[in-house]
């Protein structure tokens, strides 16, 4: 473990005021004092609900021998420096690149954002690059790789603490990866927590951008222009690295309205995929979807070669193009030539998860949880059903407000029955959450609830046993929101909880009793 002194950590980064003596050794950067000890230093972050201000004195007791902090205390330990800065979290992303020898200045990385597709682009690019035979890395909202193996992310954030991020980069590095591939959420990309603000990206992927987060951007300009410091960056990047052997670079969805922005945030080349223009750069065309997959032609300039891709959904054609643009720039290579590997590809677990079983249903597992995601996923499905779709889903507390009757309406546009339950209702009344839902689902079809096609039962599990109970032969059920999380967050508990196992336990039981044969 690397170990630093405070002194060298700080050297370059603003300091308004030091109080205490000494340069202590630092191996660790806590910013909760319950992982604080006598190697670390405390950083104290303020956050939505707690104040890290608010516990330096546990910090202190702990043994810390040094405090990051915005604010002095009144009472300070004689024995600890104590150190004033302006933005604690922009210090904690220094401090952490700093600490782990700045890891992403040693492998490129590639940054994946959007509303929707990122995890699955992020798991899409590692993929291609490791059936290319390139050693890489990745950090997701679902899964984390450092060395050979995926492993389950253990955080809620899609992206961790800076801490984390570099820790996690700096492991990569140390387990001789060539690439790296961080799925650069809004939160993180945000000045307002700054845990992406030290990484250095040498490309910037966009997939597309709808309504989400409003709770935490205040508008949907901030949310795009948060999303759009990714691209932004990559100037920063191009100044810093001119002798790098890979190229600097963006790659935009021009299918997204949006695309004219994120186009124009950085001065570096930015390379576009569609299924829709001809005018892309990288174009899918002569799409036949089914429910396994996706045959289509691909162009490249003046080529154009057929592949199936593997995974459900149009939407999964898109996904598949951003990774392959990006792996084919930074390797300097044709697009066309990396198409070899794409029917090799695998979904990501919990994303279009088809839970297998004996009864004539079918049970898919999908994190689809903003209003973009449902107007691709709902449609799909419903093309794909021969008897009923049945959709369970929620939405979650303490987040956007205003997407949860948008939600409701696009899952009665497309379901035959909805049914509404908690997702992760925090602090709030779980069932005002519910209604929230429901009165979009009566607006777009005021038949649902008269007919008894809506049904509100906030117990998780309940909602995916009396699913199931309504299912019969031919009908899709849809569980969305949850996919591969592994917690259902109330105000006084977390429940731990992993959906596609609930769903299989539910339908075994009802394998058990005879149901639906």
């Amino acid at each position: 473990m690397a170990q630093i002194r405070l002194s060298r950590l700080l050297d370059k980064f603003p300091v308004l005021d030091r109080q205490g003596s000494g340069d202590p050794l630092i191996s660790r950067i806590a910013y909760d004092s319950r992982h604080a000890n006598a190697e670390s230093l405390f950083v104290a972050v303020p956050g939505l609900h707690v104040d890290g201000h608010a516990y330096i004195d546990e910090a202190v007791r702990r043994g810390v021998p040094a405090v990051v902090c915005e604010q002095m205390p009144a009472e300070r330990a004689g024995d600890v420096m104590y150190v004033q800065v302006a933005h604690s979290r922009t210090a904690l992303s220094a401090i952490s690149a700093r600490l782990y020898e700045h890891p992403s200045r040693a492998v490129p990385v590639i940054g994946v954002t959007g509303t929707d597709g990122k995890s699955t682009t992020t798991y899409l690019i590692d993929q291609i690059l490791t059936l290319m035979e390139e050693e890489s890395g990745f950090i997701s909202t679902a899964l984390i790789k450092r060395d050979l193996r995926a492993e389950k992310n253990p955080f809620r954030q899609s992206t961790p603490e800076a801490p984390e991020i570099h820790g996690f980069l700096r492991e990569m590095v140390e387990n001789g990866k060539r690439f790296a591939v961080v799925e650069a959420t809004s939160h993180g990309l945000s000045e307002k927590t700054a845990r992406l603000k030290d990484v250095q990206f040498h490309a910037a992927v966009f997939t597309n951008i709808t309504h989400e987060h409003l709770e935490f951007h205040g508008s949907f300009e901030r949310y795009r222009s948060d999303k759009a410091n990714l691209f932004r960056s990559l100037d920063r990047t191009a100044s810093r690295r001119r002798d790098s052997e890979f190229p600097v670079f963006g790659v935009v969805n021009l299918d997204d309205p949006n695309a004219y922005y994120f186009r124009h945030a950085t001065r570096q080349p930015v390379f576009t995929y569609s299924v829709q223009d001809p005018d892309a750069d990288l174009v899918a065309s002569e799409l036949q979807p089914d429910s396994r997959g996706t045959t289509c032609l691909v162009h490249w300039r003046q080529e154009a070669r057929e592949v199936r891709v593997p995974l459900p959904g149009p939407f999964n054609v898109e996904n598949v193009l951003a990774a392959v643009l990006a792996v084919a720039q930074i390797l300097d290579r044709n697009p066309l030539d990396i198409l070899d590997v794409v029917p090799r590809l695998k979904s990501l677990p919990g994303r279009m998860q088809v839970i297998d079983h004996d009864l004539l249903f079918v049970p898919v597992v999908d994190y689809a949880h903003t209003p973009g995601a449902f107007e691709k996923v709902l449609p799909l499905i419903r093309g794909y059903t021969s008897g009923r779709l049945i959709v369970v889903f929620g939405s979650a507390g303490e987040r956007d407000i205003a997407k949860r009757e948008m939600q409701g309406a696009l899952a009665a546009r497309s379901a035959d029955i909805v049914i509404l339950t908690d997702e992760d209702p925090r602090g709030e009344d779980r069932m005002a959450i519910i209604e929230q839902i429901a009165a979009g689902c009566v607006a777009e079809d005021p038949r649902i609830r008269t007919e008894g096609r809506l049904h509100l039962i906030p117990d998780r599990r309940a909602a995916i046993g009396h699913a199931i109970d309504l299912a019969a032969a031919g009908d899709t059920l849809l569980f969305l929101g949850k996919g591969h999380e592994g917690s259902i967050i109330y105000a006084d508990h977390t429940l731990d909880w992993d959906e596609a196992r609930v769903v299989a336990e539910e339908l075994e039981e009802r394998v058990q009793d005879g149901a639906g044969a």
